[in-house]
């Protein structure tokens, strides 16, 4: 991934930013370790924004598109009320059974449900029961299509945060399916007029948007 800032203002924004848990600091060393693309998984900063947004919404049902390892889902049941639930969706049983293990050893784990297989089926699959804010970081190619299925199944006021929108600066000149899928898909959001959105330089860009 393309570092956008210099590397003391990144570290000076991890630095100042709420640590996570020690479980999650765990997840993050062991998925570096073992897993490939281990670049794939939220850091500090971001997994600390996606609380924040998941606990300012006063949010109890939450849709995630990627789980990967499950750091990011794993920050977002932490600001769940006990009754709240995280359906996480992912194709990988290697990634998605390390997930389940760190899942497993959390207070909050077992508010995260996996549901494995395409994303996109488990979507339209769903009941008509609403969620209060989805995640996409997963197959970038897919992000117009994830968020043309998503968006009627969140609430009013809802929000829908997508990762990996710059992907490296290549939206900009874009030459790659994923880049090209990103490109659309950020045009998407920007002229779509049931939603309003921001465009955060944050890592490597995340797309926020709130339904109207």
């Amino acid at each position: 991934m393309k570092r956008f800032l210099p590397a003391p203002i990144e570290q000076y924004a991890h630095d100042h930013t709420q640590p996570r848990p020690a479980l999650l600091q765990e997840l993050r060393t062991h998925t570096y370790a073992h897993m490939q693309q281990p670049q794939m998984q939220v850091g500090r900063v971001e997994g600390a924004l996606l609380k924040l947004l998941v606990a300012s919404l006063g949010a109890r049902r939450v849709l995630e598109i990627g789980t990967y390892t499950g750091y990011s889902a794993l920050c977002m049941a932490e600001a769940l009320p006990s009754d709240g639930f995280v359906l996480t969706c992912d194709n990988n049983p290697q990634s998605t059974q390390v997930a389940q293990r760190f899942f497993d050893r959390s207070p909050h784990g077992d508010k995260i449900s996996i549901a494995l297989g395409d994303a996109l089926e488990t979507v339209r699959a769903l009941d008509q029961q609403p969620f209060d804010l989805a995640f996409i970081d997963a197959d970038k190619s897919r992000y117009v299509s994830y968020f043309e299925e998503i968006l009627p199944r969140l609430r009013g006021g809802g929000l829908l945060v997508a990762d990996n929108v710059l992907w490296s600066g290549e939206v900009l000149d874009p030459q790659t399916e994923d880049a090209r899928g990103l490109a659309a898909f950020n045009e998407l959001v920007l002229q779509d007029e049931r939603v309003d959105n921001v465009f955060l330089p944050v890592r490597d860009g995340i797309m926020l948007a709130r339904k109207l």
